[in-house]
């Protein structure tokens, strides 16, 4: 299918933001230069229209939010010098991500509410990869996740993390609320029983094989009629079928000890192959799960990893043969204890800002109404307060001098420093050896060691949920297509938002995209989450519209769907520095304690210290909060 974008779609996808400002959800040159107009003159202590979550285009990773880094980064490219402002912090954060966030929190609960702290962070928004998507159509407000999706599991958190939580509003009666208000069909919030498809192209269309194919890949259900439904070859179809049932163990050749030592040292991907037999066109409908999990597709995973992460496989290793069932049983017809609000983090984020700067938001209660109320980011950077967050601001350079920090970076093109008694890197830790070169070499080797996992989330707002309710699931995989993942988008009713609630009303669809290479076996780990980032600079807004459109009418046009009418807004939130880097069997050796490079990386240097995700090379929310608690005890104590 070809689609063209005419003059037609661009007016239809224009989105109105609850403060006034109208923006095209599409990459003209129009929309582009309203952008650029607005990035020069952005002043958010002046504009009182600007409100972030609502813009439309192209997101997270926006333009202006990071040639100052690359060019930095790549070039060694900085000012020669800065105008002193007349500031001085007790912490200067860099990053207004979870982790910045916490540590301010932290730093502010240890040292006192008047303790002076400064937070900066190059985008336009705060909550780094917790992004806050929001629409507005036929007076109904439709909200979506940018970026960081869910609580986790809140019963795996730290002490530090829980108290946080509960400093915030997020306390046990909150989450069991939560819990309650999730819907059961809702995958996205953790609901295994909910309807999970897998849409295949068609000569006219996707066609959408329903019921539940995370049950289905592991032999619950009736999983051989759905293999059979499949429109591929008769003996691949008697593989999987073979392969999801537990009917025989595939390395039944190896002794124990050998049948060990190869699910810890062979990829997933080679042992579907090898093993299971199945043709290397077939592995995409496999691979698709650990595409939307992890990044890394089935060729970076070793089989112990890939089936710890959900990917089928359990029944058919033998050696554990008398439990694996069990095992799968208790995963699949459980709940997880997962909880969401309906921006994903972004609510997290925002109960943190409001708890920093009540200025924000004055009248918000907390949990229960944080998701419909309005930010007024003219107060996150005022003289009068003491915690101030200050956007669009770049930091180039941190470095110790006598007994402060000087903290340099660049805002709008004009290059300004600011000093502390103390300073938390928050930030990207790749980037943390260009803005402190004084570091040590081999700490600098443990900072650049990761590579960060990219993702594209897209949401994209529809008349009506008419032709999506006609697709029978709430979530699909599409693993031959640009965006992996399509669901509706969150429908839960947490923090006072009331999510669509008929196929009349109008509704986002999520879309989630892996772009790192899937089909590609050579290579380490790192070298495939490295060409997914470059893949995701390379492209426009213009394409990612296109593959949008196509695929979208493709899944739906069966069902009336029509891309060029029931299309409202589109938002693209390019993520190329996303997860924490995971430590992959098939790359790394087995990091004694205190010697991986994220450990080396995050010592302590001097009266600055780091926290980020990075730090705890654990990609998760609780993680962004431990690393946050561990630097402000470095900082003060």
């Amino acid at each position: 299918m070809t689609i063209k974008i005419t003059r037609r779609d661009l007016l239809n996808g224009m989105a109105i933001g609850a403060g006034g400002l109208v923006l095209q959800a599409h990459g003209s040159e129009l929309a582009e230069s309203a952008l650029a107009d607005m990035a020069d003159a952005l002043n958010p202590e002046g504009l009182a229209g600007y409100y972030p979550p609502t813009l439309n285009g192209m997101r997270g990773s926006h333009d202006g939010s990071f040639e100052v880094a690359h060019a930095l980064a790549w070039e060694g490219q900085k000012p020669e010098s800065h105008e002193a402002l007349d500031e001085h912090y007790d912490l200067v954060v860099v990053g207004a991500g979870m982790s910045g966030l916490a540590a301010a929190h932290y730093y502010r609960k240890k040292l006192g509410p008047d303790a002076r702290i400064l937070i900066l962070d190059n985008h336009d928004d705060f909550g780094g990869h917790a992004k806050r998507n929001e629409f507005h159509h036929e007076g109904r407000m439709v909200l979506s996740l940018g970026g960081a999706q869910n609580l986790d599991d809140p019963s795996s958190y730290s002490e530090e993390t829980r108290i946080l939580m509960q400093d915030i509003g997020i306390d046990q009666a909150v989450l069991d609320d939560m819990g309650a208000n999730t819907p059961d069909d809702f995958f996205l919030g953790g609901s295994l029983n909910a309807d999970v498809g897998l849409s295949l192209p068609g000569e006219d269309g996707h066609l959408t094989h329903g019921g539940h194919w995370m049950k289905f890949m592991h032999g619950r259900g009736d999983y051989i009629a759905a293999v059979r439904n499949l429109s591929i070859a008769t003996d691949e179809q008697d593989k999987l079928i073979e392969f999801f049932g537990g009917e025989r163990d595939f390395l039944d050749d190896l002794s124990l000890w050998e049948a060990w030592d190869y699910v810890n040292s062979v990829s997933y991907n080679r042992y579907l192959m090898d093993k299971v037999g199945l043709a290397k066109e077939t592995l995409p409908l496999i691979d698709v799960h650990l595409l939307n999990l992890n990044g890394p597709s089935g060729w970076h995973h070793t089989v112990v990893e890939a089936i710890s992460a959900g990917a089928p496989g359990l029944r058919s290793l033998g050696w554990v043969a008398n439990f694996a069932d069990s095992i799968a049983a208790t995963y699949l017809d459980r709940d997880l204890e997962i909880r969401m609000f309906p921006d994903g983090n972004a609510s997290v984020a925002r109960l943190i800002v409001q708890k920093l700067i009540p200025a924000v938001a004055p009248e918000m209660q907390g949990p229960r109404d944080v998701a419909v109320t309005r930010f007024i980011y003219a107060a996150l950077d005022q003289d009068n307060q003491p915690t101030r967050i200050r956007l669009l601001s770049t930091v180039v350079g941190v470095r110790e001098l006598d007994d402060q920090i000087q903290v340099d970076y660049v805002r709008q093109d004009k290059p300004v420093r600011v000093t502390a008694d103390h300073c938390i890197l928050a930030c990207y830790n790749a980037l943390i050896p260009h803005i402190c070169p004084e570091m040590s070499d081999v700490q600098k080797d443990g900072l650049r060691y990761g590579v960060k996992t990219p993702f594209v989330y897209a949401n994209v707002l529809l008349n009506d949920g008419k032709a999506f309710s006609k697709l029978g699931v709430t979530f699909t995989q599409c693993p031959f297509d640009p965006f992996q993942w399509v669901s509706a988008g969150p429908t839960v009713p947490n923090g006072g938002y009331e999510p669509p609630q008929s196929p009349e009303d109008p509704m986002v669809v999520f879309m989630m995209a892996s772009p790192s290479p899937s089909t590609v076996e050579e290579g380490t780990t790192k070298e495939s989450l490295r060409a997914g980032r470059y893949k995701i600079y390379a492209t426009k807004f213009e394409q990612y519209e296109l593959e949008i459109r196509e695929q979208l009418q493709s899944l739906l046009g069966q069902h009336g769907f029509n891309h060029e009418t029931d299309i409202k807004a589109i938002t693209v939130n390019r993520i190329p520095h996303g997860y924490a880097y995971w430590y992959w069997k098939l790359d790394e050796p087995d990091w004694e304690d205190g010697k991986a490079p994220h450990e080396i990386g995050r010592a302590q240097f001097g009266r600055i210290s780091i926290a980020n995700s990075d730090s705890e090379a654990m990609p998760l929310m609780n993680a962004a909060f431990n690393a946050a608690w561990r630097a402000v005890e470095e900082q003060t104590t």
